[in-house]
């Protein structure tokens, strides 16, 4: 076994730590699971991917969510051809 000290910004390392927990861990854990997985696949595995839903997104998030909340079922369409026709429009 080895120890090892990382610095790093006070604020990231809360966050991180917050991340962890939602999953039932902690920054231990994480970080030999983080050096385990680049062992087993010889890669870094980051993703510097942005998740964030852009505005189009948002917007039809929201009104699913809108009709959920009325019970309604929106638009139906008979084929896929239909509903692309739809969202042309």
């Amino acid at each position: 076994m080895t120890t090892m000290t990382i610095r790093c910004d006070e604020r990231d390392k809360a966050a991180a730590a917050a991340v962890a927990e939602y999953y039932g861990l902690d920054l231990s854990s994480v970080t030999r699971a983080f050096w385990k997985q680049m062992a087993r696949t010889n890669s870094i595995p980051l993703d510097f991917g942005n998740r964030e839903p852009n505005t189009e997104s948002l917007r039809s998030i929201r009104e699913a969510d809108e009709i959920e909340a009325v019970g309604g079922t929106g638009e139906s369409y008979g084929s896929a051809r239909a509903l692309l026709d739809a969202a042309r429009a």
